[in-house]
C-alpha cells in the first residue's frame, strides 16, 4: 500500500472515512483519539491507485456520540449512544453471494461467513439419544431396584421373585408350564441384555477395537456391535445345540411333531426359549434407537417375524421345532460377526476365509435345512399330528374335540395357557406362511452375499453390502453449513491501552515506512489481513 497522510480533524465531531473498493472483507478499527472523537474505518484493497473520501457503508457506519469532557481534558463518547449492531440473518440462501468468500465481486455490500448449521431433532430422537447415552445406568439401576425390593420388602417378594426365576413349576413332573407370568422373566432378560450389551461394548469390546488400531468412531461402534453378537451366539448357540442333541427329535424331522400337545417342558428348554425371545425383543428396540442402516426395514421385519414365530411355537407347544429353527439360524451368526470384526481390525485375508465359511454355513443352514423344515410342515404334519382341539393341563388333558365356530379359538393359547389349543389346516398354514416369508427375506440377503462373492473372486475384499458403514468405513457424517452476514470486529479501549503495533510485534510482520500518523498492522500484507479476519481460504 502506498504511504498516505491523513490530516487531523479540525473539530471534535468530525468523522473521517478512508475506504477502498469493497472487494475484500471489511476490517474496522474504532480509535479513541486524544485529539478529538473520531471513528476511522479502514478497508483493505489489493492495490489502490487513488485515495478518496466517501461515506461509510451503512452496515459499518457508526454515528458520533455527544462529547463529554473527562478529567484529563480528552473527549469521550457516551456509551449510551453506541451504535446498534446489525442483526444477523440466518438463512440457507445466499442471495448476495457471487462466489466463494474469497471471490466476492465488487457488487456485494456485505461479507458472508460460514457457520455450522444446527440440526433440528424430533422429540423421539432426543429421547432415543438420551436412552442410548444412559442405557448402562438405567438398566443396572432398574435391576438394583428389583434386587433391593426382593431383599428388603417382604411383601414385594411375591412379585419380584418372578423376575429371577422361571414360573409355573410342577413339582410332580419336575417340568414347567407356560403362562402370563413368564413376562416377568422376559422383562428381566431384556433389561439385563440391554445393560450387558452397552457395558461390554463400551468397556470391553471398544478398548479391544482401539488396541487393534481402529480409530474411526463409526467403525469402532460397528466393531463393538458385531463383537457383542459374537459373544451372545457363542453362549446361546451351544446351549441350543445341547438341547437339540439330547432331545427325541435329534436327526429326525418327523419326531418334531410327535407327542403333541405336551403342555409342559423342562427348565432348560423353557429358559432357552424365553431368553431368545427376550433377545429378539431387545434387538427390535436397539435397531430403532440407534443409527439406522440401509436395510433397517428388512431387519425390523425380520425381527418381528422371528419374535412372532418364537411366541407362537411357545404358546402352541411346538417347542421342538422352535429349538431346531433357532439352532440352524444362529450358526450363521457365529461366522458373520467374526468375519466383520476381522475386517474392521485389518485382517483382510482371515476375513475372506471366514467369509467363505460363512457363505457355506448360510447356504446349508438357511437354504437347505430351513427348507427341509418347511417341507416337513407341509408333508409330515398332516400325517402325524392329530386334527382337533385339546384343553386342560397334562394331568387332565381333554381331547381331541372339534374346534368351535369362528376364529377366536386361534387366540386361546396366547390368552389361556390351559385353554383350547387346536390343530387343523388353517393353523398349519398360519405357521408355514411366516416361515416362507422369512425365507424370502433371507433369499434377498443371499443375493447381496453373492455380489460380495463375485467381488472377492475378482480380487476385492469381502464387504457386507447390507450395512451403511461397510464399503465406506471412514466416511463420517457431513456437516451442514449456513451463511451469515459478518460484522466488523470493534473494541473500545482507553488511550492508555491503545497499542497499534502490538499485533505487528507478535506476528513478526515487518511493515514498510508510512508517513501516516495512524497505522494498520498487517495492512501491507493482504494475506495476513485475510487470515486475521477469518477467511476460510486465504489468498496468496
Amino acid at each position: 500500500m502506498s504511504d498516505t497522510s491523513y490530516p487531523a480533524p479540525s473539530q471534535a465531531d468530525d468523522k473521517t472515512t478512508i475506504a477502498s473498493p469493497p472487494t475484500p472483507p471489511p476490517y474496522a478499527v474504532t480509535i479513541e483519539s486524544p485529539i478529538a472523537d473520531a471513528t476511522v474505518s479502514f478497508q483493505d484493497s489489493p492495490a489502490p491507485t487513488t485515495q478518496q473520501a466517501q461515506p461509510v457503508p451503512e452496515t459499518l457506519e457508526s454515528k458520533p456520540a455527544p462529547n463529554h469532557k473527562t478529567a484529563n481534558g480528552f473527549a469521550k463518547a457516551s456509551p449510551s449512544t453506541a451504535p446498534a449492531r446489525t442483526r444477523l440473518k440466518r438463512d440457507n440462501s445466499t442471495p448476495n453471494m457471487n462466489g466463494p468468500l474469497y471471490m466476492q465481486t465488487s457488487g456485494n455490500k456485505t461479507v458472508l461467513v460460514r457457520r455450522l448449521k444446527r440440526k433440528e431433532e424430533s422429540t423421539w430422537k432426543h429421547l432415543a439419544r438420551w436412552f442410548v447415552e444412559n442405557q448402562i445406568g438405567l438398566s443396572f439401576n432398574l435391576l438394583a431396584l428389583i434386587f433391593l425390593a426382593q431383599t428388603f420388602i417382604p411383601k414385594a417378594r411375591e412379585h419380584t421373585y418372578k423376575f429371577f426365576n422361571l414360573s409355573y413349576y410342577n413339582p410332580r413332573s419336575g417340568q414347567y408350564r407356560i403362562g402370563i407370568d413368564d413376562a416377568y422373566f422376559i422383562t428381566f432378560c431384556i433389561i439385563l441384555f440391554t445393560g450387558l450389551r452397552a457395558g461390554i461394548m463400551e468397556h470391553v469390546l471398544a478398548p479391544i477395537g482401539r488396541f487393534q488400531g481402529i480409530t474411526s468412531r463409526k467403525t469402532l461402534t460397528r466393531f463393538s456391535e458385531q463383537a457383542w453378537l459374537m459373544v451372545y451366539y457363542t453362549v446361546f448357540w451351544p446351549w441350543g445345540v445341547y438341547i437339540y442333541c439330547t432331545s427325541p427329535h435329534y436327526m429326525s424331522m418327523k419326531n418334531l411333531w410327535t407327542d403333541w400337545p405336551n403342555r409342559e417342558l423342562d427348565g432348560l428348554m423353557k429358559g432357552y426359549l424365553l431368553c431368545q425371545w427376550a433377545f429378539w425383543l431387545q434387538q427390535m428396540i436397539v435397531i430403532n434407537i440407534e443409527e439406522r442402516r440401509k436395510d433397517h426395514w428388512q431387519m425390523f421385519t425380520h425381527h418381528i417375524v422371528t419374535t412372532a414365530l418364537i411366541y407362537s411355537c411357545y404358546a402352541y407347544h411346538h417347542t421342538r421345532v422352535g429349538n431346531f429353527i433357532l439352532v440352524i439360524m444362529d450358526v450363521v451368526d457365529l461366522f458373520l460377526p467374526l468375519a466383520k470384526c476381522l475386517k474392521y481390525s485389518g485382517f483382510n485375508k482371515l476375513c475372506d476365509v471366514m467369509f467363505g465359511l460363512f457363505v457355506v454355513a448360510w447356504f446349508i443352514a438357511r437354504h437347505v435345512l430351513y427348507i427341509m423344515v418347511c417341507w416337513s410342515i407341509y408333508s409330515d404334519v398332516p400325517q402325524i399330528m392329530p386334527v382337533g382341539c385339546f384343553k386342560g393341563t397334562n394331568d387332565n388333558l381333554i381331547g381331541p374335540i372339534d374346534p368351535p365356530a369362528g376364529w377366536s379359538y386361534l387366540l386361546d393359547p396366547f390368552l389361556k395357557p390351559d385353554g383350547l389349543v387346536c390343530h387343523n389346516d388353517t393353523i398349519q398354514w398360519a405357521f408355514l406362511a411366516p416361515l416362507i416369508f422369512l425365507q424370502i427375506i433371507t433369499i434377498g440377503w443371499f443375493t447381496m452375499i453373492v455380489r460380495v462373492i463375485i467381488k472377492v473372486l475378482k480380487g476385492g475384499d469381502a464387504e457386507d453390502v447390507r450395512s451403511d458403514d461397510e464399503g465406506g468405513d471412514e466416511e463420517e457424517e457431513e456437516d451442514e453449513f449456513v451463511y451469515e452476514e459478518a460484522q466488523p470486529l470493534e473494541e473500545e479501549v482507553g488511550v492508555e491501552e491503545l497499542d497499534l503495533r502490538n499485533w505487528e510485534r507478535r506476528s513478526g510482520v515487518r511493515k514498510q515506512a508510512s508517513s501516516s500518523g495512524v497505522s494498520l498492522p498487517g495492512h501491507s500484507d493482504r494475506k495476513e489481513l485475510l487470515g486475521r479476519i477469518g477467511c476460510e481460504k486465504q489468498v496468496d
